[in-house]
């Protein structure tokens, strides 16, 4: 090709290039928006003992260092957080205490994202059973299994007639609000092992054969929760596997739920900050976020 035509096509194709690296610079960057994110739920979801307080809803014992704050720092998501302190079912509509709303009062149509946890206060389940359990085991001495044998089944059977039938209620109140969001629903982490243990009773007084007896108990509760969940479309977090072998007889460091004596936070069988933190990494992995 002749010099000049060879100059005219480099200048052509420089311009060329050019105009294209012009037209790309110039279309703008799609800005993603953060997710809007709302928490409901009771104190394993509020991390209630779990300092820093949130000062902003004394009554409801919340935290700062709680599941949903761990999750909206991951994802960088705008935040309302509603949990609370012993809430039942019921406060997903109603008033828990005065000043605090209905927990569905924080959602809208434009919540992207609803994370909790229900249903472990409806009918005392966790509070009797616990405080049932562990009055049997001391005054037994941690011998034989006292709780099973006067309880039975009784704790079982208000799960199925009373709480299954409020969650799945209080799981369509928040589909009502919020019905474009994606609902995760999370079990609870195990309070303690599945088989008998008489280490445990240092920390957690219950007799050796009512350990077993418990831990069955929660099985069934997050088992009516998921069912719950299912029923409702919104998404169960198990958490099942994941909290095995960190029950409130574990040392520090390895446990995520505080025993009834010689624990670290002011509430004691609830979750410590390291269960929150692994609570919410269960739940982004199970929701592919973060």
């Amino acid at each position: 090709m002749p010099l000049p035509a060879l100059r005219r096509a480099l200048t052509a194709a420089s311009a060329a290039v050019g105009a294209l690296a012009l037209g790309l610079t110039a279309v703008p960057a799609q800005a993603t928006a953060p997710l809007d994110y709302a928490a409901l739920g009771d104190s394993y979801s509020a991390a209630s003992g779990v300092l820093p307080v949130d000062v902003t809803s004394p009554l409801c014992l919340r935290s700062t260092a709680n599941y949903p704050h761990v999750i909206a720092a991951r994802t960088a998501a705008r935040l309302t957080d509603v949990t609370c302190g012993a809430a039942q079912t019921k406060d997903f509509t109603e008033a828990q205490y005065p000043g605090v709303a209905p927990q569905t009062d924080a959602l809208t149509d434009d919540t992207d994202l609803v994370t909790l946890t229900i249903g472990g206060n409806d009918n005392g389940t966790f509070i009797n059973a616990v405080t049932a359990c562990g009055t049997a085991g001391v005054l037994s001495g941690g011998k034989g299994s006292p709780c099973k044998d006067r309880y039975g089944t009784s704790f079982d059977d208000e799960i199925d007639a009373k709480t299954y039938p409020a969650l799945k209620s209080a799981l369509r109140s928040v589909r009502a609000k919020a019905p474009h969001a994606r609902v995760a629903v999370l079990g609870y982490p195990w309070i303690t092992p599945a088989t008998a243990d008489p280490s445990c009773f240092v920390r957690l007084p219950v007799a050796t054969g009512d350990v077993p007896y418990l831990h069955a108990l929660q099985a069934h509760l997050n088992a009516v929760v998921q069912r719950a969940a299912a029923e409702t479309g919104a998404t169960y977090v198990d958490l099942a596997e994941a909290s095995t072998g960190h029950d409130a007889c574990r040392p520090v460091g390895t446990r995520w739920i505080e025993p009834l004596l010689f624990g670290q936070n002011i509430v004691p069988v609830h979750p410590n900050a390291l269960g929150e933190q692994r609570m919410a990494e269960h739940t982004l992995g199970v929701l592919g976020l973060g």
